[in-house]
């Protein structure tokens, strides 16, 4: 079979798709027989100079793949195969790739290295090869070392570092590793193309190099190489070095000071002389500064005592040179650009930093950026009048209420005209800039608004004129109508002003989404997205006569969409978004009628309930992932308002559920379908007792199934409560299997790295999440069969005592605790008093929790108090 390989990877890629089948088919065969033959033999493949490079280049990837996958579970599973191989094949394999990066080959010495970094990724961590540092070095070092050579070990040695952690070397290796780097940056002694791979994974090894970083003479010197390689004559170098220096400014900001002349310097040259690749990585230069002196200045605020680190204040002492240098950008627009958000040139760069300096300063930027919107805006040149629209709307969130109130309520009219200009570009970013007036300065509820009932109908009158504009103008005058009617969330009489605009408003939505002049999936998201905040944010009480005439037009749109003639992927897709759309936007109806006071506005929803789940059935049918998404979301919703009614949809609807817990692929259909077993559950109380034990098999199944997602796991614990509450005495018979899974979760957390900050956040969750469940169990067994429990309590004590000792809890994960040790108190009573023996903790931690400023914290830490009270005083 190892004779044949090239001859497989070469048919894989033929034309003829029954050529191509029969030869995937092939090696994946070869693959399930003998994994490790196959690795080599990939290897081998890969290393020979005289194969074809088309068969070498798909040895590679198929041999990355074999070890590396995007989902972590795979990942994981990929990497515990490889530690299965034998080492003598193992060695082989890695024998080849290292050879490979010799070949004259770029393709396939740049394939070796990404496939190197991926063994490394696995063995490196498990001191499984500590030898790969030191020998890659050795080509660095060793005289006879080809430029080539030299290039693919430092691409490596980049790709290596980009896949480990800094804490899996030896500060002696880090040294080593910036040496050979910064050697390989030198200009005297290297080729083009070693320098571009020196300086590329100089950024790669920056995490790795705080010790250096602290030590002056070395951090000197690795700075001087990256200044002068960014004056390299060629672009990638400086751009790369640029990239080097953004990053140093974010890792290392608190050594820079010595340094920031010459950075200024350096970077203002670039901004305002070179292409726009490397001008756009010397603006990420000072966003980075900017991002860091947010965060200090956080800290400050929320007086949290030191941060660690001194705040420096860059950008204010070089405030007076910075923004004109980042104004002058915003006058270099590319004008036969496409107005598409997703496109990133200078002067939405220079833009985005100016706002980053806006919130760094706050009022200090104004005196210098006003001048320049006061005499650019009213020029003939649409680039003046689109980079000072820009230029106003990018500084909006920093400076005080106060000060940009005074500005808009003089400048808000002249907007309003702009809005009319002929050109394009103007437009966009002047419909962009009101959305974010009404962002930062509409805020009815926060006691201010720049917007009233004299100024009002104008800002309405020109949306809608506008709205039927070009579409990216027509998005984003969608986006400033959702901005404007957020503002009227919870503003109380305030939201009275704007009532009497929703029906026209809402009607102007519905006409952006269905423009037949044009075919833009991107207006017609925006203007649902919009009509969804208009409805949510709506008084209910003065527009439920409104929201009753909309439920059956979106209704009928939805129903449209079955009887679309489906020819081909473009137009399955342009279904699928349409349905997704009209789904979220009778989930939000949904939401509001139900929230009402009042019966018959509930009513709305109760009497429409059989024709809205038909179409959701049918939405189900049409079998799209992103419809499955929001019409799951939107049933969830329909079984809170309907209740213990839902209970009729639940034999047509229970299919489609088992579909969405058993859709790993698409795990957030799965997360979400979790979710909607809660809102069915909750609906329906014990009615839900006959789906139960196909409800709880597939949610065990999950539990215990390693191709899941990690993240779904948390919410389905989260329901095993709902499921508790809602039968009671009746879970009984799942506890055995419920209940160990709960303990085996538990033991995890207790493992997990402390210095994984990822892993941490999701162990808070998962905490979170059995603590819930147990609450749930307990609670639904206080009735009767509360004994049931009794084995449990020792474990599930241990795990409360564990989540004491951490210091760094979420509000969420606290109030969890507090409520579980309560629910223990409360439903075992007496029977736990052995327990609570240590009273010191448990008295600490109920402390800390009173003295919150969460209401409900303290609430519950309370009853809790009082439930541990009567147990040891019984």
């Amino acid at each position: 079979m190892a004779m044949e390989i090239t001859q497989y990877l070469l048919a894989a890629q033929s034309a003829d798709a029954r050529v191509r089948t029969e030869a995937e088919s092939n090696l994946r065969q070869f693959q399930e027989q003998n994994l490790p033959a196959f690795l080599l033999s990939l290897s081998v493949e890969l290393a020979n100079s005289e194969k074809p490079i088309e068969s070498r280049r798909l040895a590679g990837i198929v041999l990355k793949n074999s070890l590396d996958a995007k989902d972590a579970v795979t990942k994981e599973r990929l990497a515990q195969q490889w530690m299965a191989v034998d080492i003598a094949f193992k060695s082989q394999i890695k024998e080849m790739l290292l050879l490979t990066l010799a070949s004259s080959v770029r393709e396939a010495r740049h394939t070796s290295a990404q496939v190197l970094a991926k063994v490394a990724s696995i063995d490196i961590p498990r001191k499984q090869w500590p030898e790969l540092i030191a020998y890659l070095l050795n080509n660095m070092t060793k005289g006879d070392s080809s430029a080539d050579l030299k290039q693919s070990t430092l691409e490596t040695l980049g790709y290596v570092c980009e896949e480990i952690s800094h804490h899996d070397l030896g500060q002696d290796e880090v040294n080593s590793i910036l040496t050979a780097v910064v050697q390989g940056m030198n200009l005297a002694e290297n080729s083009p193309e070693v320098r571009l791979a020196a300086t590329k994974a100089l950024y790669n090894a920056l995490e790795f190099a705080e010790t250096n970083f602290q030590n002056e003479m070395e951090r000197t010197y690795i700075m001087k190489m990256v200044c002068e390689t960014a004056l390299s004559k060629e672009v990638e170098i400086r751009q790369a070095a640029f990239e080097c220096l953004a990053s140093i400014a974010s890792t290392y900001y608190d050594v820079l000071e010595a340094y920031m002349q010459a950075l200024f310097e350096l970077t203002s040259n670039a901004v305002k002389g070179d292409v726009e690749a490397v001008a756009l990585q010397a603006i990420e230069f000072w966003s980075s500064i900017c991002d860091e002196e947010i965060e200090l200045q956080e800290y400050e605020s929320a007086d949290t005592g030191d941060s660690g680190h001194p705040h420096s204040r860059f950008i204010e002492k070089s405030l007076s040179y910075l923004v004109p240098m980042l104004l002058e950008t915003l006058l270099k627009q590319e004008e036969d650009v496409d107005q598409d958000d997703s496109i990133w040139n200078i002067s939405m760069a220079g833009g985005t930093c100016l706002g980053l300096v806006a919130r760094t300063v706050g009022d200090a930027i104004l005196p210098l950026v006003m001048p320049f919107v006061e005499a650019n805006i009213a020029q003939p040149d649409w680039r003046c009048q689109e980079a000072a629209t820009l230029a106003f709307g990018s500084i909006l969130e920093g400076p005080t209420v106060e000060k940009l109130s005074v500005l808009v309520h003089s400048g808000l009219d002249f907007l309003l005209r702009l809005l009319k200009d002929g050109n394009n570009h103007v437009k966009d970013t002047t419909a962009w800039t009101i959305g974010r007036i009404f962002e930062y300065l509409h805020s009815p509820a926060g006691g201010f608004s720049v917007i009233s009932s004299d100024n009002l109908p104008k800002v309405v009158e020109v949306l809608l004129e506008s709205i039927k504009d070009a579409p990216n103008v027509a998005a984003k005058v969608c986006w400033a109508i959702y901005k404007l009617a957020e503002g009227y969330e919870d503003a109380g009489r305030h939201s009275s002003l704007f009532t009497p605009y929703i029906h026209r408003i809402i009607e102007s939505l519905l006409f952006a989404a269905s423009r037949t002049d044009v075919d833009d999936s991107r207006l017609r998201s925006a203007a649902y997205e919009s009509l969804n905040e208009v409805v949510r944010c709506s008084n209910i009480k003065e527009t439920s006569q409104i929201i009753r005439e909309l439920l059956p037009v979106i209704l009928q749109k939805l129903s449209q969409t079955l009887e679309l003639q489906i020819v081909s992927s473009d137009d399955k897709e342009k279904q699928a978004d349409l349905q997704a759309s009209l789904c979220g936007v009778l989930q939000v109806i949904i939401q509001k009628v139900s929230s009402a006071d009042d019966l018959e506005t509930r009513s709305i929803i109760l009497t429409q309930a059989d024709q809205i789940m038909f179409l959701f059935l049918n939405v189900f049918a049409c079998r799209s992932s992103t419809v499955h998404e929001e019409a799951m979301l939107a049933i969830g919703a329909l079984a809170h308002a309907t209740g213990s009614e839902f209970g009729k949809y639940l034999p047509d609807f229970y299919k489609y559920l088992e579909m969405g817990l058993q859709n790993f692929e698409e795990y957030q259909v799965c997360s979400i379908t979790v979710g909607v077993v809660g809102d069915v559950v909750r609906a329906l109380n014990d009615k839900v007792l006959p789906y139960c034990d196909g409800i709880m098999q597939l949610l065990l199944a999950n539990l215990s199934s390693e191709a899941l997602d990690r993240s779904v796991k948390p919410p389905i614990f989260s329901v095993f409560s709902d499921i508790a509450l809602s039968i009671e005495e009746n879970f009984e018979k799942y506890v055995p299997y419920a209940v160990p899974m709960m303990q085996r979760a538990a033991e995890l957390c207790a493992q997990m790295d402390p210095n994984d900050d990822e892993l941490m956040e999701y162990g808070n969750q998962l905490k979170c999440s059995i603590f819930e469940a147990y609450s749930g169990i307990l609670q639904g067994f206080k009735n009767s069969k509360s004994e049931v429990m009794l084995p449990y309590a020792p474990h599930l004590w241990q795990f409360i005592e564990l989540v004491l000792r951490e210091q760094h809890r979420d509000v969420q994960l606290t109030k969890a605790l507090a409520a579980v040790m309560g629910d223990l108190a409360d439903v075992l009573g007496t029977n736990t008093k052995a327990l609570f023996g240590d009273l010191k903790a448990c008295a600490n931690f109920l402390g800390e929790c009173l003295g919150s400023d969460d209401d409900d914290l303290k609430k519950t830490a309370t009853w809790t108090q009082d439930r541990i009270r009567s147990i040891l005083v019984s």
